[in-house]
């Protein structure tokens, strides 16, 4: 049996930012699995607090290069690198100029949320997709942690489903208490659309808030799971969620015990 391919999709990973506990399992997870037998990609922004000098980040030139279109416009996707000190994992880091060079995540030094904050995280989604597609590794569960991976779960299942490297590919959706009260445009869907995809699909995000975005990646992915404590947060999400058949795992275990459980949903996902 070959081994389980797992790509990890997040905002943030320790040691090159934490802003939340994220941060932490999409360390500490990858891992595990890896000492499991199965062979794991990560994938996260390079945001502007990232110290490329004192982190040895480079760029993969040869997966560099190529535009990615958010609305009508197209920006250039950089593909940076860095190994993870101690550990036989690699982190690839999407970049663009206009997106990622700020000295911040998601709000400005005046606590203030980034207008654009809607086209980073759909130049992040597109941009991680077209990365594994150039990489031609082929993901059999794709793990997006947080509001900001969530359009990835939509696009394997319209644009992106006959795509050779994808068409066996599951998705996990993970949720966390990491909300904004920012409300986005009204382009907001012309923004996210692409081949396949119109407004009737994208109805979860109607409200183009925090609350949409996690209702569209748990409208699309194969498993919901809920991170961190997040009890009573999502109680409405749950159950529609679980109206569709689809399950909601809680994180309430020991690591071990958490870890064994993510290898099980991975392996039955897969199989």
């Amino acid at each position: 049996m070959s081994k389980l391919r797992i790509l990890y999709v997040a905002s943030e990973i320790n040691p090159f930012l934490q802003t939340s506990e994220v941060a932490n399992f999409v360390r500490a997870l990858p891992q595990a699995m890896q000492e499991k037998g199965m062979e794991i990609r990560i994938l996260v922004p390079r945001f502007g607090l990232i110290n490329e000098r004192k982190n040895r980040l480079h760029e993969v030139v040869r997966l560099s290069g190529i535009n990615i279109s958010v609305g009508e416009e197209e920006k250039p996707l950089i593909i940076k690198v860095a190994s993870i000190p101690n550990a036989k994992l690699q982190v690839y880091f999407i970049d663009n100029e206009d997106y990622f060079q700020r000295k911040s995540v998601f709000f400005d030094k005046q606590d203030k949320f980034y207008e654009d904050n809607d086209e980073r995280a759909i130049f992040f989604c597109k941009g991680v997709i077209e990365t594994v597609k150039k990489l031609g590794w082929s993901p059999d569960v794709v793990h997006c942690n947080d509001w900001m991976t969530s359009l990835i779960p939509l696009y394997l299942k319209t644009t992106y489903k006959n795509e050779p490297l994808f068409k066996d590919t599951k998705s996990v959706f993970a949720m966390y208490n990491n909300g904004f009260s920012h409300k986005f445009g009204d382009d907001l869907f012309d923004k996210i659309k692409m081949v396949d995809i119109d407004d009737k699909l994208l109805a979860p995000l109607k409200s183009k808030d925090y609350e949409g975005f996690l209702k569209l990646g748990t409208a699309y992915a194969d498993v919901v799971i809920r991170g961190e404590d997040t009890t009573g947060t999502f109680t409405h999400l749950i159950e529609e969620t679980s109206n569709n058949d689809r399950r909601f795992e809680i994180n309430s275990e020991e690591e071990e015990q958490l870890f064994e459980s993510y290898y099980n949903i991975y392996t039955e996902l897969a199989g």
